[in-house]
């Protein structure tokens, strides 16, 4: 008894830390979307007259990415459900989305979305940042999809055997006991692909999104200027990956109960 108490204060200390490093890395992001323009207006030319346009195209690249990547969370979840169902159809509908998703590539992807879904279903009329954000969120949703049934299998059988044992039904073992461990093994692929999401959201120019990628390449074809605006867009990115990087490991060390991270 005397053991585990003494193990408490490490691990609040682990817990703490990890709450700290989650709020200055979210604490930073906000100074990167909204202070941005500030040191970017100081440089030289072209970089400096365009500071604003820099600024607004990073924050449409994090929106990109905040609102694909919760989207890509949930199809995840749905489409690793679906493939490790005893009912045969969710399995096929499944495995065919991962398959296709995995299959061809992201640009494809998000051309297909925008020119030729509104043809096919004339309803489906979206906007180029919609279109973008349904493009990359089912194409983050497939990858995810495979990290969370991993997951899924990663569980001991014995602790499914051991809730039905104490009386517990299917639907609260699966919410009590299988999915908790599952999201937990999960999570390191699960956050990296949202970190990759952030670069891929750059394709979404191919279809008009002002994004921070189509921002660089109209001052680059404005000014003739391709080095300091492609270094310039290059560091945005660096930037904004790092702080991700940051609030990804923070997130796992705060799911990390056992302490194994150190």
């Amino acid at each position: 008894m005397d053991g585990l108490f003494s193990l408490w204060p490490a691990a609040w200390s682990r817990q703490a830390r990890s709450s700290a490093t989650m709020a200055l890395a979210v604490a930073l992001l906000m100074l990167v979307l909204w202070l941005l323009a500030i040191p970017l207006a100081f440089a030289p030319e072209p970089i400096g007259p365009n500071a604003q346009y820099f600024a607004e195209g990073t924050r449409v690249t994090v929106q990109l990415t905040l609102v694909s990547g919760l989207a890509g969370v949930v199809l995840g979840v749905l489409a690793a459900l679906g493939k490790v169902s005893r009912i045969g159809p969710l399995r096929w509908v499944a495995g065919l989305y991962i398959w296709v998703i995995r299959g061809t590539p992201l640009l494809v992807q998000v051309l297909f979305v925008y020119f030729a879904l509104p043809a096919l279903v004339p309803a489906l009329q979206m906007s180029d940042f919609a279109s973008a954000c349904v493009a990359l969120g089912l194409n983050v949703g497939a990858y995810n999809a495979e990290a969370i049934r991993a997951g899924l299998l990663a569980v001991p059988k014995g602790q499914i055997e051991a809730a039905r044992s104490l009386g517990l039904n299917r639907w609260y073992t699966f919410v009590d006991v299988t999915f908790p461990q599952a999201f937990k093994i999960s999570l390191p692929p699960l956050v990296n692909n949202i970190v990759a999401l952030l670069k891929d959201s750059s394709l979404a120019y191919a279809i008009g999104v002002v994004e921070l990628t189509n921002i660089g390449n109209r001052i680059q074809a404005a000014t003739f200027q391709p080095l300091p605006v492609l270094l310039t867009t290059a560091t945005i990115y660096l930037l904004l990956t790092t702080v991700m990087t940051q609030f990804s490991n923070a997130v796992e060390r705060r799911f990390d109960v056992e302490g194994k991270l150190g």
